[in-house]
């Protein structure tokens, strides 16, 4: 488009009052100013004086989620995390241990079980 029709385009009324940012003919959002004297709009070709973008301004910020340190819990023999099963820990002789399972090799191998104290909070790994 040349700097005639561009010019042309720019002397016209605008069809509605929206923001800045978007283009006052087609509602679509205008690209940023660059180093052209006028901002155009790539869905309709209105053409914008870039010195209408002078009095904007423009903050960010970016805010990250604070991280969370993961603190290590014991369970006391009244507060059991898991199914409890009948098995004897190796370190402190208590009959009773809670377990869960994961599946850590391939598919056609068995599953490991992970054995745990509520005692003495010992951890035991089995390969079944």
């Amino acid at each position: 488009m040349s700097t005639s029709q561009q010019s042309s385009k720019f002397q016209s009324k605008p069809s509605f009052t929206s923001d800045i940012e978007f283009c006052s003919e087609c509602g679509a959002i205008l690209p940023l100013p660059g180093r052209d004297d006028v901002v155009v709009c790539r869905v309709c070709s209105y053409a914008i004086d870039v010195t209408e973008f002078a009095k904007i301004e423009i903050n960010t910020k970016i805010v990250f989620n604070a991280r969370e340190e993961k603190q290590g819990t014991t369970h006391s023999s009244q507060d059991i995390a898991g199914p409890l099963v009948d098995r004897k820990c190796s370190k402190c002789g208590h009959e009773g241990m809670t377990y869960t399972t994961r599946q850590t090799r391939s598919v056609d191998e068995g599953q490991t079980v992970f054995y745990s104290c509520p005692a003495c909070n010992t951890k035991e790994t089995e390969y079944s």
